[in-house]
């Protein structure tokens, strides 16, 4: 664990990617307390990744000035997408592909 001079400023580690134990004991060392609040137990979580934080890497804030992190994408932020049919479907007849245009394969457009 690496122990930060007791300055009156401090670095916002980057927390982006770490599991929430990880994230607990790098914000502790560099001088910042953690909140979810997306996980209520958030003491408890262990093996969560963090997917966002604020204030944001790099930034400076007072010693003891509390960072956001979250473990889950907000709506409309990513994820798997819908996963439910969509019209129209795919055309039938079985496997098609795009031909070329006919005429000269090679010829060279200006």
């Amino acid at each position: 664990m690496r122990q930060t001079p007791k300055t009156p400023e401090v670095r916002v580690p980057r927390l982006i990617g770490l599991m929430a134990v990880d994230a607990r004991e790098t914000a502790d060392a560099r001088g910042v307390l953690l909140v979810a609040p997306d996980r209520p137990d958030f003491h408890l979580t262990v093996v969560d990744y963090v997917v966002r934080q604020y204030p944001p890497p790099g930034s400076e804030v007072p010693r003891g000035a509390v960072v956001t992190v979250w473990f889950d994408l907000g709506d409309g932020e990513g994820g798997a997408g819908v996963r439910e049919p969509r019209l129209p479907g795919p055309p039938s007849g079985g496997m098609r592909r795009e031909l070329d245009e006919p005429g000269d394969p090679f010829e060279v457009l200006r």
